[in-house]
């Protein structure tokens, strides 16, 4: 890891309240390094050694409440996470983008410009949350 990524990591956690723990930095690590969004068994396969699952579950909870990663919905049941931008904060995602799928490789992408359509609602109805995944062929794909 480079000394500015083992920064970044640092500062991130710091910045949440966290400690600083060998799981919590090398998940980030994956994180910063990966090209898409990961999934929960991708953190044993990108680690190259064994996590436990249940610390891996934990340390993902934590990190969504931190509004350090955001989820991803996907056609499956498979649940898909990628890193917030810097303007999120703990119980308040500001994820409004697009999420892509390629067919191909099956990589997650946010597309951070671009927004989320505006969505009109009959009256007495309430938004929450819309989620956006199109699919198709990605650029390194194509």
């Amino acid at each position: 890891m480079s000394n500015k990524n083992k920064a970044s990591i640092t500062e991130l956690l710091r910045a949440s309240k966290l400690s600083i723990t060998d799981t919590r930095v090398k998940i980030l690590e994956l994180f910063m390094n990966s090209n898409g969004a990961l999934e929960h068994s991708s953190f044993e396969k990108l680690a190259g050694k064994t996590f436990d699952r249940v610390t891996v579950y934990r340390t993902l909870q934590t990190f969504l409440d931190k509004g350090i990663i955001h989820s991803i919905p996907t056609t499956d049941t498979s649940i898909r996470y990628a890193l917030c931008k810097s303007d999120c904060s703990e119980h308040d995602h500001h994820d409004h983008h697009v999420h892509f799928k390629c067919e191909e490789c099956g990589n997650t992408t946010c597309l951070e410009d671009t927004d989320v359509p505006e969505i009109h609602l009959p009256k007495g109805y309430a938004i929450h949350n819309v989620d956006v995944v199109v699919s198709g062929v990605c650029n390194h794909c194509k």
